[in-house]
């Protein structure tokens, strides 16, 4: 061996036996254990803070229902307008066309101007024969016109 050249040194050593026969490690890995769990309660919290809470849980994605004097709906669904971006007019009559849609918007301009409805939120048979404003999602329909399910509806006056 050349006298200028130092010895490699070992990447693996032997551990001192005081420090891993005592109690200590598992003190402190329980310590950083807790310290994560409760660091990533905050930090969610606080994310929920200060966005507000807009998740699937916020006030304006419930599913809301009116009532009038007497008793009866005079809307109910789920107020967003991101997901039920359409909106249309029309006296609500029951029966589709052709199996698409349960129920059909009755509006001027004949049955050419129908728009067939489905809803997987609103009970719509509470305003039949009632003028509407429903907001939903357009879809692809093969037969009908228009076919649209339904999110948000009430009554018009």
């Amino acid at each position: 061996m050349e006298p200028n050249k130092k010895q490699p040194t070992h990447l693996l050593h032997t551990l001192d036996h005081q420090i891993s026969n005592s109690k200590n490690p598992w003190f402190l890995l329980t310590g950083v254990i807790v310290a994560a769990l409760l660091l990533g309660t905050l930090t969610g919290f606080g994310i929920q803070m200060l966005t507000g809470g807009t998740g699937l849980s916020s006030n304006s994605k419930k599913n809301v229902e009116t009532v009038d004097a007497s008793g009866a709906k005079t809307s109910a669904g789920i107020v967003d307008k991101e997901a039920f971006p359409d909106e249309v007019e029309g006296t609500l009559q029951e029966g589709g066309f052709e199996g698409e849609g349960s129920f059909h918007l009755e509006r001027k301009g004949g049955q050419s101007q129908f728009v067939y409805l489905t809803s997987t939120t609103v009970d719509l048979t509470e305003f039949i024969g009632k003028k509407v404003k429903v907001n939903g999602q357009t879809f692809n329909a093969e037969k009908a016109g228009w076919l649209m399910d339904v999110g948000y509806i009430e009554v018009v006056k």
